[in-house]
């Protein structure tokens, strides 16, 4: 999927996103399970929010995603942080032609992104080519209870002076699927009129069984599937499900 515009209002959109819940968990994990290094892959890494955050917790850290316009926002904030973060322009389920790392993420949703059962085992199984031995696979996805209770057939906007958005939500072509249909208006500070961009976003979730089938089918471990930043188990109104595995030797 390209962003376009949205690539350079992400950040704006997105201040509330809590970043740092995702660092703390990946801390964790990397502490619980004695991962030895902190070479990290963050696949489908945006504008780079969790990338920086992660360089400055001391990962090495390279990122890649879909978007060339992410990517450049990406780079921006790397070097204004004088991060050497090497970022590349790949669709998560081609990954192809890196090293092998000692953690791989797919973070904020990101792998809801894929529309099919076919892109997402393809992706897990680029994923563990990448991987050293028992290293770790961290993602989150969107829960079925969130797409369809939360998101389906809703309206949000926001108003504020700089920048406001109009976002419907509705019944996306594949079961526990979504279209999400965006209008922005950005304010031009030169003519003080507003500009409108308007973006479709889809995304997809399957059960938490299908994606654990997966993952053992492409040779990985299971270690934890939790919810919501929380190290237990997910409740029937979780709204984020997340998945710690290894690859296994």
């Amino acid at each position: 999927m390209s962003y376009g515009k949205f690539a350079y209002l992400y950040d704006q959109l997105m201040e509330d996103v809590p970043y740092d819940s995702w660092v703390a968990l990946i801390n964790r994990k990397h502490n619980k399970y004695k991962v030895p290094g902190k070479e990290l892959l963050d696949v489908a890494c945006g504008t780079g929010q969790l990338s920086v955050r992660l360089g400055k917790q001391g990962y090495h850290v390279t990122g890649v995603d879909l978007s060339e316009d992410m990517l450049a926002v990406a780079q921006e904030k790397a070097e204004h942080h004088d991060l050497k973060i090497p970022f590349y322009q790949q669709n998560m389920a081609d990954l192809e032609g890196f090293g092998q790392y000692d953690i791989i993420g797919i973070f904020c949703d990101s792998l809801n992104y894929l529309e099919t059962d076919s892109e997402v085992q393809e992706t897990f199984k680029r994923v563990h080519a990448h991987l050293k031995d028992d290293g770790l696979f961290i993602f989150d996805v969107h829960s079925i209870y969130k797409m369809m209770q939360i998101f389906m057939n809703q309206t949000f906007a926001e108003n504020n002076e700089e920048i406001s958005y109009i976002w419907h939500s509705y019944q996306g072509e594949y079961p526990n699927s979504v279209e999400h249909d965006l209008s922005f208006f950005v304010l031009d500070e030169t003519t003080g009129k507003y500009d409108r961009y308007d973006e479709l976003h889809y995304q997809r979730t399957f059960p938490v069984e299908m994606y654990e089938g997966w993952l053992k089918e492409c040779g990985f471990e299971l270690l934890e599937v939790t919810a919501d930043f929380e190290d237990a188990a997910p409740g029937s109104q979780s709204e984020r499900i997340f998945f710690i595995s290894k690859k296994m030797k």
